[in-house]
């Protein structure tokens, strides 16, 4: 990270932020709307501080692992207690316990799910190749281009 960007008087103007976090206007401009973030005027330009874009990581972070916007705000709240970000810390942490539950949780739901397509495919394989061999090439062909496209997914993020 370049040493300017740690510069507490620095400013960022929404296009670079947006560039920064690839995040649209409309992304920031809603975070200010549900007072999560709150820039400074320029004219009709907004102006965002260090703490601004100190706040949008935490706000990227907590969406990223699925804490919803309320959360993420009284997390935030907690910022300016002035108690050494004892009682934030404390938020977060229930917060970050009850989501890994819940991820484990729909992990182990997407596991299963994954188990019975698994199951599914290989009857229905099955099947096929004792009743319809001659439409199992277009299954396969599917299977090849879904695996292409689950591949390039992987390879853009």
């Amino acid at each position: 990270m370049p040493s300017d960007l740690r510069r507490l008087n620095r400013t960022f103007t929404i296009r670079q932020l947006c560039l920064e976090f690839k995040v649209t206007p409309r992304a920031l401009r809603f975070y200010e709307d549900k007072g999560l973030l709150t820039p400074a005027r320029d004219g009709m330009n907004r102006v965002y501080s260090y703490k601004d874009r100190a706040r949008l990581i935490m706000i990227l972070r907590g969406k990223r692992v699925g804490l919803s916007l309320n959360e993420i705000g009284e997390i935030m709240d907690l910022y300016d207690v002035n108690d050494g970000n004892a009682q934030q810390s404390a938020k977060m942490l229930v917060k970050f316990r009850e989501r890994i539950l819940a991820l484990e949780s729909q992990r182990e739901d997407i596991d299963g799910a994954i188990e019975t397509l698994r199951e599914s495919v290989e009857r229905l394989e099955q099947m096929l190749a004792a009743t319809r061999p001659d439409l199992l090439p277009s299954a396969e062909a599917y299977n090849k281009v879904l695996r292409e496209r689950l591949d390039g997914a992987h390879h853009n993020h």
